[in-house]
């Protein structure tokens, strides 16, 4: 770290730090995701002041050494990470199979290191981040959208006196190579009718999660059979 800095360094490390977060911004922004373009700038930025903060108290001397306290100025980027939890936080979302927004959060936090490490004059570095976020973010989205991953999905069938038996359905079920993952069957009183709820498991890319297992419609066909509900 330089102890002393001309305006014209600042300005690169600023200008430096806008076209960095821009460009991650502009990212976020192109998939519809909550921190966009001015979120992750704004959060770069106050990284790279509170670095320049920093750095242009260096030549301080400080308080002497029989005081109290002593400037410890690294306290001050450090309190940036911190705080940035706080917003990456909000941005996540709970939902019933998982959580959405970890991406966004994980964004920002990275937006906060770029802005560190600009604010910082770790300028070529700052820079191969840059690039290898980009890469991270636009690149691995296909990957990830091949690769086969583990999805749920519950099952309701509606049954009457003609239907199979339980056990019928079952291996017809396991056919699909669908693992079965809870069962139960619920009897409507002063009925033939019977209820069952069953939650499945099967592997899939994501690009194929969200339709329906291979297979799974022929169920309707069953006799017996007098309602299908699918809920993913």
């Amino acid at each position: 770290m330089t102890l002393y800095l001309s305006w014209q360094e600042i300005a690169l490390r600023i200008a430096l730090a806008c076209i960095a977060s821009i460009a991650i911004g502009y990212n976020r922004d192109e998939h519809i995701r909550p921190a966009g373009m001015r979120t992750v700038m704004l959060v770069t930025l106050a990284a790279t002041l509170a670095m320049l903060q920093v750095n242009l108290l260096l030549p301080l001397a400080g308080k002497p050494a029989s005081s109290f306290n002593e400037l410890d100025l690294m306290r001050l980027p450090l309190g940036i990470l911190s705080g940035i939890g706080f917003i990456g936080a909000g941005a996540i979302i709970k939902k019933e199979n998982g959580a959405i927004g970890v991406t966004t959060a994980a964004t920002l936090w990275f937006s906060t290191m770029l802005g560190l490490l600009f604010g910082g004059g770790q300028l070529w570095l700052g820079c191969a981040s840059t690039v290898l976020a980009l890469l991270i973010l636009t690149g691995l989205k296909y990957v990830e959208a091949a690769l086969p991953r583990m999805n749920r999905g519950t099952l309701t069938l509606r049954l009457d006196k003609s239907a199979p038996a339980e056990e019928t359905i079952r291996a017809q079920i396991r056919q699909m190579s669908l693992e079965i993952k809870a069962w139960s069957v619920q009897y409507v009183p002063a009925t033939s009718l019977s209820l069952i709820n069953c939650e499945l498991e099967w592997k899939a890319s994501a690009r194929k999660a969200t339709d329906a297992p291979c297979g799974l419609s022929d169920l309707r066909s069953i006799d017996g059979v007098t309602e299908f509900h699918w809920k993913q």
